[in-house]
């Protein structure tokens, strides 16, 4: 500290930064008391898993050896934090942005509640992608291994719960949420992208589903997978626009496959190979197995 003391002057660098916190710059915001905090979503989300599987991950802070009593404390611990970040993120929600912490802890309340009574049919769906994993991967030798293990999973989970959030409309949580999953497992899923049951994501790494994409029932993906959008030159133009694929059900996408359009529909139980580059819909039990800006003809293409 002495020697950075002597060697230049904190004051006159502390005092240069601020004035430049005065420019209006987007980036510029100071007050950290309007948004979610991001390490506290994660801790939500590392609770909301451990309700999702009981028995699995171990509470380390209270010890009960009653299902009920651990249950009911976990509960309380997410609803009351879990409220506390969604009132604030409200804020950014333009008919809330006026209202005071009050009003948005209200409707905090029952977003709360509605998510909270969402998660059986959460955990529901999250059985069919375990089994899925299960039965699709051999290396797997028990669901256990899946559920502690694979990173694909961790990736569905966190999409599941985020997007259940994103449907009751509260804001950046979802997204710190799947995008904590991403920094931990490469696996980029939008909250806002709707998944049916039984997804089986094996490998994982590189794969990005957009905001838009709608996938079926029994879908397998493989590592490095895009479903994206075709083009994103609109910019905020594009919002709310459907930009991204829809993948029928029993459809299996290969390594290194880019799926790209919100018009570009894979038809149920169709192949796509590694590496396809397909901009345009592929009818159903399509077998697409090279690179073509228009596949999409019935029977093998190749």
């Amino acid at each position: 500290m002495d020697r950075i003391n002597k060697n230049l002057d904190l004051e006159k660098i502390v005092s240069t930064i601020l004035e430049d916190y005065k420019e209006d710059r987007i980036i510029n915001r100071t007050d950290i008391t309007d948004q979610p905090d991001k390490d506290t979503v994660c801790e939500i989300l590392d609770k909301l898993i451990k309700m999702i599987f009981p028995g699995y991950y171990r509470e380390k802070n209270y010890k009960f050896y009653n299902l009920n009593s651990r249950l009911t404390v976990l509960t309380e611990d997410i609803i009351y934090n879990l409220k506390k970040q969604i009132a604030i993120s409200l804020i950014q929600k333009p008919e809330l942005a006026g209202e005071n912490y009050e009003k948005r802890l209200d409707a905090a309340e029952e977003i709360t509640g509605k998510f909270m009574m969402r998660l059986p049919e959460v955990r529901a769906l999250i059985e069919t992608d375990v089994q899925a994993f299960f039965e699709g991967d051999p290396a797997a030798y028990n669901h256990s291994e899946i559920i502690l293990c694979y990173p694909g999973l961790r990736a569905i989970v966190t999409a599941r719960i985020a997007h259940e959030l994103f449907v009751l409309g509260v804001p950046l949580i979802p997204r710190m949420m799947t995008e904590h999953a991403h920094s931990r497992t490469g696996i980029d899923i939008h909250p806002g992208a709707t998944i049916g049951k039984y997804f089986f994501i094996d490998h994982g790494t590189g794969i990005v589903i957009g905001e838009t994409t709608i996938i079926g029932d029994y879908v397998k993906i493989y590592q490095g997978v895009t479903i994206g959008a075709l083009s994103t030159r609109g910019g905020q133009n594009l919002r709310g626009k459907k930009r991204h694929p829809t993948i029928e059900d029993r459809v299996t996408i290969y390594a290194g496959a880019s799926i790209l359009g919100g018009e570009t529909v894979i038809g149920h139980d169709a192949i796509i190979g590694s590496n396809a580059f397909i901009t345009s819909s592929v009818e159903p039990e399509s077998r697409v197995s090279f690179r073509d800006q228009n596949a999409g003809k019935s029977g093998d293409n190749k």
